[in-house]
């Protein structure tokens, strides 16, 4: 199978996932598999909580990038692979596997995609979605306190802590590889029309 690899970074909370999935829903689901890289973060479960929440999950150490590489290369193979499930909420891999069926187009997207070299130059398409800080901030507050049970003050202190530092040091920079800039104020249909016209012309 000729596998075409586009990747997507940008921002926590800057609208990657939704992109990509846009993306996957025009071309067409049974075309498109979705990687995220988030499912990557290494296991933790050796560790006791307090020592898990101290943790910096922003840097890019705290990534298996090997894993990632690895099972990227599977999909650009032709392969189904069986990547991890992560639990966010306890900062640790389950002993649950989710199996990515093999695809004509994989679209990896995380937040730091970019920020790996050995990475970035496995794509045939980049892209980095851009999005302001207060809105990114906003975002993530609502997704951690609804869908992980975190306390609007923890939220907080991440972001300003780690989150945001990371971001200007890792994140942001890695936008100069990107084939294609998404603005915030640009209209999402019109960016995954395009983008997917883009992604198809790939393939001629």
């Amino acid at each position: 199978m000729d596998v075409t690899l586009i990747g997507i970074a940008g921002g926590s909370g800057s609208g990657k996932s939704r992109l990509a999935h846009e993306i996957q829903n025009t071309i067409g689901p049974d075309r498109v598999s979705v990687v995220p890289f988030d499912a990557y973060y290494k296991d933790l479960r050796g560790l006791s909580v307090e020592e898990r929440n101290e943790m910096n999950f922003d840097h890019p150490d705290s990534l298996d990038a090997d894993l990632f590489g690895y099972q990227l290369d599977g999909l650009a193979s032709g392969l189904d692979v069986a990547i991890p499930v992560y639990d966010f909420s306890e900062h640790r891999r389950l002993d649950d596997l989710t199996i990515l069926p093999a695809a004509e187009i994989v679209i990896a997207e995380g937040i730091l995609l970019f920020a790996f070299p050995e990475i970035a130059e496995r794509f045939d398409f980049t892209i980095f979605r851009e999005c302001s800080e207060e809105c990114r901030f906003e975002r993530r507050l609502e997704r951690d306190t609804v869908e992980r049970g975190r306390s609007e003050e923890s939220v907080r202190k991440q972001f300003n802590e780690s989150v945001a530092p990371m971001h200007d040091q890792f994140v942001e920079p890695s936008k100069t590889i990107a084939d294609r800039v998404v603005r915030e104020d640009e209209e999402l249909s019109d960016v995954v029309s395009e983008l997917a016209e883009a992604i198809l012309s790939l393939r001629v």
